[in-house]
């Protein structure tokens, strides 16, 4: 019964442009290109563009997903790309070539299965192995890890990128653009998960390490504000969110703060080091910060021990314990301590201290030397 809940969730989820606004075709070198149906001329204009790849993918469910990879010999970082539910990467092209340029970003688009030149049906579950795939061939083919990732998800394609997101810890950061709590939530104004519900990102938020940025329009008549709102508030490590007044559900690219605010972002990401994030998890720990009286303190626990001095005269074991302790050398070299390893007395087991007043040995620390008086320190 979930199973049939779940598929005609499906149906009111997923709106692929039909026809599909592109094709893809293999030129006589071997190399794909797409091809504006309307036009039959190349979606990047009538010469060929050497920056776009146009690529095949075969997902682990057996559908071929078509991914453009633009390039830009200034990046630092890739952003992956998920679209919205009436979408293909035909209609999104001149976008993706917007946001290379403004925001220095080699940049990776995908369709979903039954989008586009996509083979197979648009599900759920097809748009994770969809992702994966692009994720894949992102670390096999051009060699980005996920430091270097930014995963960007809108609308429905929130819902592929928190999948994503969840797995890897390490990545440079998440947006999330007119995110869904999840799809039942959409349809009806609930606060509770059932077991058909589609795009639980309520609960995959949660697992997200990276910063996330939201964006979502205060007007936006799709997906209510209170989405957005409810996943910043629920991830680990917000970002400054952008609440663009006025906007709708399909038009904020339009206003001058959308790629303001991104590109912010976008450099925050790339001056965002390995020292910074650590900071920046012992803050959401709440972890004093270490600093170097505390290092010189802690160096104390080398020579400061439980000990009775008033036994320590009057025990005549060799091989006493509970008296004297035996000092760890060479850690004692970073205190003040004047430690040395040399030891006279017959059978000690352990590090004794060495009078420097009288020469004389003793085979217990912190005691005074019973010929002199003097302390062995």
């Amino acid at each position: 019964m979930g199973c049939l809940i779940s598929q005609l969730a499906a149906k009111f989820a997923f709106f692929p442009p039909s026809p599909a606004t592109y094709q893809v075709k293999k030129r006589d070198d071997g190399k794909l290109v797409a091809v504006s149906t309307t036009s039959s001329m190349p979606i990047s204009g009538g010469a060929d563009d050497p920056s776009l790849d146009v690529l095949f993918l075969d997902t682990k469910r057996g559908n071929k997903i078509v991914a453009f990879y633009l390039k830009n010999p200034c990046a630092r970082l890739t952003v992956l790309y998920s679209h919205g539910n009436a979408a293909d990467l035909g209609q999104l092209y001149d976008l993706f070539v917007q946001l290379k340029a403004n925001l220095r970003v080699n940049l990776m688009g995908y369709d979903y299965s039954g989008y586009g030149a996509s083979t197979g049906k648009p599900s759920e579950f097809d748009t994770y192995a969809d992702i994966e795939a692009v994720y894949e061939c992102l670390e096999t083919e051009y060699g980005v890890s996920q430091e270097d990732l930014i995963l960007y998800g809108q609308s429905v394609g929130s819902g592929p990128t928190l999948h994503l997101a969840a797995k890897l810890p390490r990545l440079r950061g998440v947006v999330l653009h007119s995110a869904i709590l999840s799809g039942l939530r959409v349809l009806c104004h609930v606060k509770f998960t059932l077991c058909f519900d589609i795009y639980k990102n309520v609960n995959k938020i949660r697992k997200v390490k990276c910063p996330v940025l939201v964006i979502h329009g205060t007007e936006d008549d799709v997906v209510n504000w209170l989405h957005g709102s409810g996943l910043w508030r629920m991830a680990k490590d917000p970002y400054e969110p952008l609440w663009i007044k006025g906007g709708g559900h399909c038009n904020l690219e339009l206003y001058p703060d959308y790629i303001r605010h991104l590109c912010k972002f976008i450099q925050e990401m790339e001056n965002m080091t390995t020292e910074i994030r650590l900071k920046k998890i012992r803050q959401t720990l709440r972890l004093p910060e270490r600093s170097n009286s505390a290092a010189r303190n802690s160096c104390k626990k080398c020579c400061i021990v439980k000990i009775r001095p008033s036994n320590c005269l009057g025990c005549s074991k060799p091989k006493c314990t509970t008296c004297c302790w035996r000092p760890k050398w060479p850690e004692c070299l970073t205190c003040r301590l004047k430690c040395q390893p040399k030891c006279t007395g017959p059978g000690c087991f352990s590090t004794c201290c060495w009078c420097t007043r009288c020469s004389c040995s003793c085979r217990k620390c912190w005691c005074r030397c019973p010929k002199c008086s003097c302390l062995c320190f």
